[in-house]
Order: structure tokens, then C-alpha cells, then sequence
């Protein structure tokens, strides 16, 4: 049980306390979020992600039926996360098509080194855990790397529009072929705690577009 904090009387809305139904069970999924990218699933107890918010352990059975549980939403939490970035940059109507795909990359070298590359990305993460995992995850973490191949497709079919990239190009197959390389760049970044395996595969997958 939190201490409550006296404060001043105000007039207006009275403010919300942070122990809140939806207000809990935000923290425990952000502090699921945090130390999930950084050690994986089975590696996480929920003791640890507990100790983060200072919650008891009953507490997170109210909100979550099993550790299972926790994880399909982490991973639908993520997806929509990562959806919503991945907008920003792909959707971006200020830079060309392919500038968008720079930018994206860009932006993702720069969250990895914001946090000494400690964290990956979750999807990825489980994904290599998936033999240790529960079944259930397996057809939404394909939903989700399906999610993120369909924007990055979209852009690269405006990229041939704009002939930045040639029409006979399979927009769909390169789209693939770049989240497949770009979670093992991560991986091995995370690894090395350096950038230089994405700066290795994002120069090649540029280098091998064809041009219009």
C-alpha cells in the first residue's frame, strides 16, 4: 500500500491518485517494458518487476490472471507502441519515402544509445526465447512483425511511386527482408553494446535497393 502524500486543498477536479486501477496496471506494464527488453521473459520474475513499482505480489494477479497473461499484453502494448513511432517516421509527408526509412533507422540507433544498448526490442527478444515460451505468444509476435512489415511495405511502394525505387521492385519481400536483418542487427548490437552492427546492415539494405 503506497503512502498517501498530503497536499494542499485546490478548487477544481481533485487529483488523481497513482493508485489507481489503470494507473497500477500502467506501471506494470511500463516496468514490464523496461526490464523485459533488457532480459527477456524467462529470465524476468515478477518479483523484480514488482520491486520496480512497489507493489505487492497480490496486488498484480488482480490485474493480470498469470505471468502468461502479463506477457500477451506486454507484447499487444509494444506492438501498438512501435506502430505508432513507426508512423511518425514512415508517414512523415516533410521527407521523401526513402528518407523516412533514414530516418526511422536513425531514430532507432539513437533509442538503442540513449540506453548504452542495454535494451533491444521486445518482439525480437521474445522471439529468439520462443522455444521457452508459451505457445500462445508465438501467433502474436508473427502479428506484430506481420504489423510492422505492412508499414514499412506501404513505404517503400510510395518510394517507387515517387521513383526513388524501381516499380518491378517487391515492395513486400523487401520490406521482410529488412525486419528480418534489422532484429538480428539489434540483437548483435545489443551484444556489442555498439551501433556499428546496424550502421552494417542498414548500408547494405540501402546499397541494394534498385533504383528506378
Amino acid at each position: 500500500m503506497e503512502a498517501q502524500v498530503q497536499v494542499p486543498r485546490r478548487r477544481g477536479r481533485p487529483p488523481r491518485q497513482r493508485d489507481d486501477v489503470t494507473d497500477t496496471r500502467e506501471l506494470l506494464l511500463r516496468a514490464g517494458l523496461e526490464v523485459l527488453t533488457e532480459k527477456g521473459f524467462s529470465a524476468t520474475g515478477i518479483e523484480e518487476i514488482l520491486a520496480r513499482v512497489g507493489i505487492p505480489k497480490g496486488s498484480f494477479y488482480h490485474y493480470f490472471g498469470s505471468k502468461e497473461d502479463f506477457g500477451l499484453n506486454l507484447i499487444e502494448r509494444y506492438g501498438q507502441f512501435f506502430a505508432r513511432k513507426l508512423d511518425r517516421h514512415l508517414c512523415n509527408p516533410a521527407l521523401s519515402p526513402l528518407n523516412r526509412l533514414h530516418a526511422f533507422v536513425d531514430d532507432a540507433k539513437a533509442g538503442m544509445a540513449r540506453f548504452e544498448f542495454r535494451r533491444g526490442c521486445l518482439i525480437g527478444n521474445l522471439g529468439q526465447e520462443m522455444g521457452a515460451l508459451p505457445e500462445s505468444f508465438r501467433a502474436r509476435l508473427k502479428e506484430t512483425f506481420e504489423d510492422w512489415q505492412s508499414r514499412f511495405s506501404a513505404c517503400l511502394v510510395e518510394a517507387q511511386e515517387a521513383g526513388e525505387l524501381a516499380r518491378e521492385a517487391d515492395a513486400k519481400q523487401l520490406a521482410a527482408f529488412f525486419w528480418i536483418g534489422w532484429e538480428g542487427a539489434v540483437l548483435r548490437a545489443k551484444l556489442e553494446r555498439s551501433a556499428a552492427p546496424l550502421d552494417v546492415f542498414a548500408r547494405f539494405f540501402f546499397a541494394s535497393l534498385p533504383s528506378s
